[in-house]
């Protein structure tokens, strides 16, 4: 074991400083006081119950990088934003970046000024990601949701895989891997895949007691709304209420306001400000209803919310406990209530079709892929694979398309540079109004040698091939600026995806079909147990905690709908 010098009374006084918690919770305290020892450590932790701390703190007590490895986009340019505020130096590496910030934040962790760096999993193996980070050394590695990275977890994500790979190269850092929801067979093969070294397995809290479970089968929409809105004015604020899609979360906020609710929607199409507003709105308490897909809560940390609503059943009992485990994170009473109907499970399957599509149709896809490849990078687009396939639509082609990415087949570009641009101004406008020396006439010339002609008549370029100082985000902003004067239209490209290894044949055999169909069983498998859970007439904590791999002897006090319906006179005979 790496023993480390820094104390657990270290860490409370970082603690205490930076995050103002007077001390930890009980289970953040045995993962903190593991990864202090020096173990390798997996932590599984409740929603709500301070995973970020556990890496954190330690991030901060040891000397050197801590690189964090987490598949949330948002939630990670969140904890940086939150940990910068708080005098933390950290930074992000992700798609959102383009190449000259992703190279100077590099330098700060290469040069020592970070203390921690969260990467997406797809970065951590970039040569030179790793190159540069060896340079200067990684302390601990913190891997993130890492259930993502098994097969049997409900967010199976093949580029996991490969961190255990990447820590190899890495010098084989201390390891922590942290999730709020893992079964037994999970957490071995989170422990195998990360090749953790004698590790130390911290399971918490699972059992809510605070935490009341009920179902309300409905036979159509209609009495789902009219349950919803019974639910709601049965039950104190602020609520949560989860819907399946963005359609449905504006609909039943509209519904919830004629029903007097103070109710506002929040989705990944809204805009950001809007989504910020929103979100803020509900922290503060001037609304007291937020309808919303599963896009909203990671992250957030309102500890009063008294009902979190579920209006269809979600597609797995991993993903239904941790968005009903954001009630009542202050202890007091709240509850977790269902709406289901058996049609639920349909769209799920359907779902589950498209992750996993049929073997015929993805050789008809590579073999039109191989026909479409042209020099070592072809960009493919899921038009232009239906285009190519006959007998392929564009959603068939999507789903395959989104299939091969997961297998490391295609690749996405790190950085959406391609922009469609058509020139509406003459040049001789463009000197007249902007002046010769303007750096939006540079980016314009620059744009004019890739183009020439076609300009006129409007094409996509690849802001990478522009010169440095212009490539990438400085060149959409000035064409942005030039957009806005009406001197070019803009609009965005589809980037397209682009083979892993373009001198490799293509090949459907070369896809591990096995794994890929116990991957589909798996999510069958989940799919029945979330319907299980919404069926039975058994104890809802029990069936949960069961599910978990923990004790589901545990005394319910009527903290369940089926405890309470068992507890009533002639109950047995109903």
């Amino acid at each position: 074991l790496r023993m480390h010098s820094a104390t657990l009374d270290q860490a409370r006084a970082i603690l205490q400083q930076r995050f103002g918690y007077p001390d930890f919770r009980p289970g953040q305290i045995d993962v903190i006081a593991s990864v202090l020892g020096g173990s390798d450590t997996l932590a599984v932790l409740p929603t709500g119950g301070g995973k970020s701390l556990c890496y954190q703190v330690p991030a901060l007590a040891l000397p050197g990088l801590t690189v964090v490895v987490s598949p949330l986009i948002a939630l990670m340019k969140d904890q940086v934003d939150r940990l910068v505020a708080r005098g933390v130096p950290a930074a992000f590496l992700n798609s959102t970046l383009d190449p000259d910030e992703v190279a100077s934040r590099l330098a700060r962790a290469e040069s020592g000024d970070l203390k921690l760096l969260y990467l997406a999993p797809e970065r951590i193996e970039g040569p030179d990601v790793i190159r540069r980070l060896c340079r200067n050394g990684v302390r601990l590695l913190a891997v993130d949701e890492a259930h993502c990275i098994s097969e049997w977890g409900h967010e199976f994500r093949p580029s996991f895989r490969r961190i255990a790979q990447a820590s190899e190269a890495l010098g084989r850092p201390q390891v922590i891997a942290l999730t709020a929801t893992a079964t037994p067979a999970v957490r071995r093969d989170i422990a195998i895949q990360l090749r953790l070294r004698e590790p130390r397995v911290i399971v918490k809290g699972f059992d809510r007691g605070n935490l009341d479970y009920a179902v309300h089968g409905c036979a159509d929409e209609t009495l789902k709304d009219e349950a919803l809105v019974r639910v709601l004015r049965a039950h104190a604020s602020p609520a949560i209420v989860y819907a399946p899609t963005r359609v449905a979360v504006e609909r039943l906020a509209s519904r919830l306001r004629r029903a007097g609710r103070r109710a506002l929607a929040y989705h990944g199409g809204l805009d950001d400000a809007v989504r910020q507003e929103t979100q803020e709105a509900f922290m503060c308490d001037r609304i007291d209803t937020i309808t919303a897909t599963n896009a909203f809560g990671m992250g957030i940390d309102k500890p009063d919310v008294r009902l979190v609503l579920h209006y269809a059943m979600p597609s797995t009992l991993e993903a239904y406990y941790q968005e009903a485990g954001r009630a009542g994170r202050d202890g007091a009473p709240a509850h977790c209530v269902l709406l289901h109907h058996p049609r639920d499970r349909l769209t799920h399957e359907w779902f589950i079709r498209g992750t996993f599509p049929p073997r015929s149709v993805v050789e008809e896809v590579m073999t039109a892929l191989q026909r479409l490849r042209a020099g070592s990078e072809v960009l493919v687009s899921a038009a232009g694979v239906s285009r190519a396939c006959k007998a392929v639509d564009v959603r068939s082609a999507q789903a395959v398309l989104a299939l091969l990415v997961r297998e490391g087949v295609l690749q996405r570009p790190e950085f959406d540079s391609n922009v469609w641009i058509r020139l509406l101004a003459t040049p001789a406008r463009i000197r007249r109004e902007l002046g010769a020396d303007a750096v939006e006439v540079e980016v314009l010339r620059a744009v004019w040698r890739v183009g020439r002609d076609a300009l006129q008549r409007g094409m996509v370029v690849d802001l990478h091939r522009l010169p440095s100082r212009l490539r990438g985000r400085p060149a959409r902003r000035l064409l942005e600026s030039l957009r806005d004067h009406q001197f070019v239209d803009i609009a965005a490209a589809d980037p397209g995806l682009k083979l892993t290894q373009p001198g490799a044949p293509l090949d459907a055999g070369q896809l591990d079909w096995r794994s890929l169909e116990r991957r589909r069983e798996a999510e069958i498998h989940k799919l029945d147990m979330m319907e299980r859970y919404a069926t039975s007439a058994v104890c809802r904590r029990s069936f949960v905690l069961g599910y978990f791999g923990e004790r589901t002897d545990v005394a319910c006090r009527q903290g369940c709908d089926n405890c309470r319906a068992s507890s009533r006179p002639n109950a047995s005979t109903a």
